[in-house]
């Protein structure tokens, strides 16, 4: 009887140390490949893109800058493979003044409880241009296994998982109402469906943005009541959303085959580009709304599919206006 009882593994706590010898030759540059910053966006409920290490802010360096893609916003990461101390304490700060805006996380295998009280009150007294995080790195194994990477958060911005909902109910049209109720559904599915589309806060809004993996493109989920239609939009943002679009336009066909007809938006009069799926479907209608949001939910998961490997890999530099490459 014994002997078909299930064995399980003995968690086991490994040394940072022993995995990564330096934080600026071995962590870091560790943290920064796409796989591992992975691991941290999940922890923080963001997507990450690199931009660049050991980037100048002032007269210190931080270890790690990149671009939350969901909103374009600036995250420094700034690591300590020890416990923390007062002067990666004073590098954040100089980070903070002199960003202006932007997310910080202070990555360290352990915090003191001074410096963990001060993220804390930084986050109380910050406006929401500023973000302060406190994480501390962990590494487990399991027997012979691969070692593997834990983020804890330790300390977090006062919103980060209680945001409020914007105006207050009482300062909301119905209409508005709706939309947030709306978002609120189709968010519930995607948590329930475990859908790789990131769950975000819904807002009182005809729009929702998700992340589709690069800074400068969006997916947009969109409710438009006046004339009666759902949409999902892939949103290309300035200063290269045109050449990005003639160069999406180049694989137009392959597109299509997978996604069929789309609409493609050039918008030539606007700086933005967007190309769009759209749905004939009453949004106020409530009783329509299961079947609008596995639609959404559909082609969104199609649309981050199809496009997230294309547009990680354009470059706007190999799009020369008149050469024939754009539609």
């Amino acid at each position: 009887m014994t002997d078909s009882l299930p064995r399980l593994g003995r968690l086991v706590r490994v040394d940072p140390r022993t995995i990564w010898e330096t934080e600026a030759q071995d962590f870091t540059p560790w943290l920064a490949r796409e796989e591992n910053l992975s691991v941290l966006a999940d922890t923080l409920f963001m997507e990450l893109e690199l931009e660049a290490q050991e980037t100048n802010v002032g007269q210190f360096r931080a270890d790690i800058l990149c671009k939350n893609t969901d909103d374009r916003s600036w995250v420094l990461i700034e690591n300590q493979l020890e416990r923390t101390d007062h002067r990666h304490l004073g590098q954040i700060l100089t980070y903070a003044a002199g960003l202006h805006a932007v997310a910080i996380c202070w990555i360290a295998e352990s915090f003191a409880d001074e410096h963990r009280a001060t993220i804390d009150w930084l986050n109380e007294i910050s406006d929401d241009k500023f973000q302060f995080f406190g994480l501390e790195i962990e590494v487990w194994k399991i027997g012979d296994s691969p070692p593997a990477p834990k983020f804890n958060v330790v300390s977090r911005p006062n919103d980060w998982t209680r945001r409020g909902p914007g105006p207050g109910v009482e300062n909301l049209t119905p209409t508005k109402l709706q939309q947030r109720d709306f978002w609120s559904a189709l968010m519930e599915e995607l948590k329930a469906t475990k859908s790789p589309i990131r769950v975000k806060k819904p807002r009182p809004q005809a729009w929702m943005g998700f992340s589709i993996g690069r800074a400068g493109f969006s997916l947009i989920g969109w409710l438009n009541s006046k004339e009666k239609w759902i949409g999902v939009y892939l949103y290309l943002d300035p200063p290269h959303a045109k050449a990005h679009f003639a160069l999406l336009a180049q694989e137009r066909e392959e597109i299509e085959r997978q996604l069929g007809e789309l609409e493609w938006r050039e918008l030539p009069d606007r700086k933005a580009s967007t190309i769009r799926l759209r749905r004939n479907s009453d949004p106020m209608r409530k009783e329509d709304w299961p079947s609008q949001i596995e639609w959404m939910i559909e082609k969104l998961e199609a649309f981050n599919r199809t496009f997230r490997p294309l547009v990680k890999a354009l470059d706007a530099s190999e799009w020369h206006p008149g050469d024939g490459s754009e539609e």
